[in-house]
């Protein structure tokens, strides 16, 4: 992980703030190469991380799609992972690197996995989110996201609720 290739945006002549900062990012599927930077970003991002076996095993499954976000010095600077079955599908995770947060990365990398899981005949998407990740919560509703039940007490350190959202995908 490095610090990126950032080209900040001046908009109307004022000085920049981290909104006018644009990242410039690529999407593309993950390879094995990518899992060292994918752990590092998970840790940093979460109190309970995935490890590497489940990595693995989103990696090599034919019915995830696993996708990196990466700057033009080839910097992994988020992931989504997707799974699909038949007409349903489900974000299991999404995350970007603390210092490219804020920047729209998040929003490509689902709006792309919602593409795919939509490509191979998705109707319905469900993703978990902590009740106080705001920021997330956010992101999903912008993308038309709905709450339609709680699993109390699912997250471990700390202990927190889990909203469940859903989208219906238009075909």
């Amino acid at each position: 992980m490095g610090g990126g290739a950032w080209q900040a945006a001046l908009r109307g002549g004022m000085s920049a703030s981290s909104a006018d900062i644009v990242i410039e990012v690529s999407i593309r599927a993950a390879s094995s190469a990518d899992m060292l930077s994918v752990g590092l970003i998970e840790r940093e991002s979460f109190a309970d991380p995935w490890g590497s076996r489940e990595f693995s095993s989103a990696l090599a499954s034919p019915n995830t799609i696993f996708l990196i976000a990466h700057d033009s010095a080839g910097i992994v600077v988020g992931y989504v992972i997707a799974i699909s079955a038949a007409d349903e599908a489900e974000i299991l995770n999404l995350a970007v690197r603390p210092a490219q947060r804020g920047h729209g990365i998040g929003a490509r990398l689902l709006d792309t996995a919602i593409a795919k899981v939509k490509e191979l005949g998705a109707e319905q998407v469900y993703l978990e989110v902590r009740e106080s990740n705001e920021p997330a919560k956010v992101l999903y509703k912008s993308r038309g996201f709905d709450e339609v039940s709680r699993r109390r007490r699912y997250y471990r350190d700390p202990v927190e609720d889990a909203l469940i959202l859903h989208l219906a995908v238009q075909r």
